[in-house]
């Protein structure tokens, strides 16, 4: 995990929202309904920001309050999920970050909600063709750099 105290940027797969992020704090996984309908997944990865040491760069992210204690940010051109506000704190979502890697979960949030075969998702056997990889390699991205940009 990084240090942190580093500075770290990110932003939404279309590039229309941008941040810079010191301070960053735990990383997590959370299993809670809300997160896996926020991201449409298994699960929610997040790490705790300071709101003072965000800021917006390009953009601003829109919120939607899923709860009557929540709001969860979004880019509204990709919809790319990007934050969880409650009550003062703020969460940056991990895959949102221009160096997810360095955030490894250190804790499982709710996890009495997980989906009941999660514990086992990583067991399954991997499954790769010549044709599978000959396809992604002919993909071109149009996804926004994980840098920032003029």
């Amino acid at each position: 995990m990084t240090n942190t105290t580093d500075t770290q940027s990110g932003g939404c797969q279309c590039g229309a929202v941008r941040f810079r992020a010191g301070k960053l704090g735990r990383p997590s996984i959370c299993h809670c309904r809300m997160c896996q309908k926020q991201f449409g997944n298994f699960f929610a990865a997040f790490v705790t920001a300071d709101p003072a040491h965000v800021e917006w760069t390009r953009g601003q992210p829109s919120w939607f309050r899923s709860s009557r204690k929540v709001h969860r940010g979004f880019c509204n051109k990709c919809g790319t999920p990007l934050a969880y506000r409650f009550e003062g704190s703020l969460e940056l979502a991990i895959g949102a970050l221009d160096h997810p890697e360095l955030f490894e979960p250190l804790i499982q949030v709710n996890h009495a909600h997980r989906l009941p075969w999660i514990d086992h998702l990583f067991d399954k056997p991997a499954y790769s063709t010549p044709a599978m990889a000959e396809f992604h390699a002919s993909v071109v991205s149009w996804q926004h750099p994980d840098h920032d940009t003029t």
